[in-house]
């Protein structure tokens, strides 16, 4: 089976720690990992320890003037530690396609990218022409739940109670920076957060306090897409539930996500000692099994398979859908794995009934 991870993403450094975690993880009694690396220029890299190497790459490369710097630097010393232990494959050339060969070689892939190029649907219509079952949602899934815009369109259309919010093109804000200001004001308000719309991890995110706050917020959410979110900033806990299963998906028992700092941004989510969940959340049987309810109509507005997260907020007895994940923080301390321990089925189990799962998926059990 095939670990891909890196990517061209802004999440590359998280995708390498995740993949770390799986290889050290993994059962070597039924399964045979064989590391795939795609490093941030879209080169494929196969043999050897891709890993290592790309862990290597980025670490020589982050920027001094990066605010996530440190936190990066963390991500990647973790997965500088594990150790592949694995026979690869002689090593190919570097690529920017899906390396020649190296279908023979896999039964399954288990994507372990985050972010575009990776868990947006890209990588999985690749593996669709290539004819590869992998783990996790397909080409729609991804591409919806990596588009905040459409994810919460299909929420809408679902039942399923989401932030109000606005959807804006970086063109219109470029041309009518004055009417999408006053639209905000006028349907959203302040607080709110801006976001890119096809990007996770809360890259490219601010807190706009004020409206005079708002025009470099909605230029960096632009620096990483030509469609931005501008959603209220909602006031209460908030409560994470991990999904699992294809046609009969099952949701873990709820997790509350609790940060130092104002917001849950990228060092609070990756850095150490910023985050702690809190599993099974403090909360009442009733909203528990809510919470499941609305995180199994929430993977399946989206046609999901695999796994995800679902993240809510609970602002006093409301309810409200904030995203799905369809490829979740996967380290061994992440939420959506500790959820599942939570809830009975430790990391290693897992893993390999997520690789099961996508056989079934593709009719290959036996």
């Amino acid at each position: 089976m095939g670990v891909i991870f890196g990517g061209r993403s802004g999440e590359h450094e998280v995708s390498l720690a995740s993949a770390a975690s799986v290889l050290r993880a993994i059962d070597r009694s039924r399964f045979e990992p064989i590391p795939i690396g795609i490093a941030k220029d879209g080169r494929w890299l196969v043999g050897g320890d891709p890993l290592k190497a790309l862990a290597e790459t980025v670490k020589g490369a982050l920027a001094p003037g990066d605010v996530t710097g440190s936190v990066k630097q963390e991500l990647v010393a973790r997965a500088e530690k594990a150790d592949a232990g694995v026979a690869g494959l002689v090593r190919a050339e570097p690529s920017e396609s899906f390396p020649a060969g190296l279908r023979r070689e896999l039964d399954v892939v288990m994507i372990m990218l985050h972010g575009p190029y990776g868990e947006d649907g890209t990588v999985q219509g690749l593996l669709e022409l290539a004819g590869i079952p992998y783990v996790g949602a397909g080409v729609l899934a991804s591409a919806a739940g990596m588009d905040k815009a459409v994810m919460k369109a299909l929420f809408g259309a679902a039942g399923l109670p989401v932030v109000e919010h606005l959807v804006v093109l970086a063109h219109d804000w470029e041309r009518e920076p004055r009417a999408v200001a006053a639209q905000v004001a006028e349907r959203i308000g302040y607080p709110c957060f801006v976001k890119p719309s096809n990007l996770g991890s809360s890259v490219g995110i601010s807190k706009v306090k004020a409206p005079d706050a708002l025009p470099p917020a909605m230029a960096e959410a632009a620096r990483h897409g030509r469609k931005l979110l501008v959603e209220r900033a909602a006031q209460g806990r908030e409560i994470e539930v991990s999904v699992l299963g294809n046609e009969d998906p099952q949701a873990s028992l709820p997790g509350e996500i609790l940060y130092d700092k104002e917001w849950y941004d990228y060092e609070a989510k990756y850095g150490e000692g910023h985050t702690t969940l809190k599993v099974p959340a403090p909360i009442s049987p009733e909203q528990t099994r809510r919470f499941q309810q609305l995180a199994v109509t929430a993977f399946r507005a989206i046609d999901c398979r695999g796994m995800a997260r679902v993240d809510f907020f609970l602002e006093g007895e409301r309810i409200l859908v904030n995203e799905i994940n369809t490829i979740p923080g996967f380290t061994a301390t992440s939420a959506y794995p500790r959820l599942w321990e939570a809830s009975g089925l430790p990391y290693p189990d897992l893993i390999a009934r997520l690789i099961e799962l996508a056989l079934e998926a593709r009719g290959d059990v036996r």
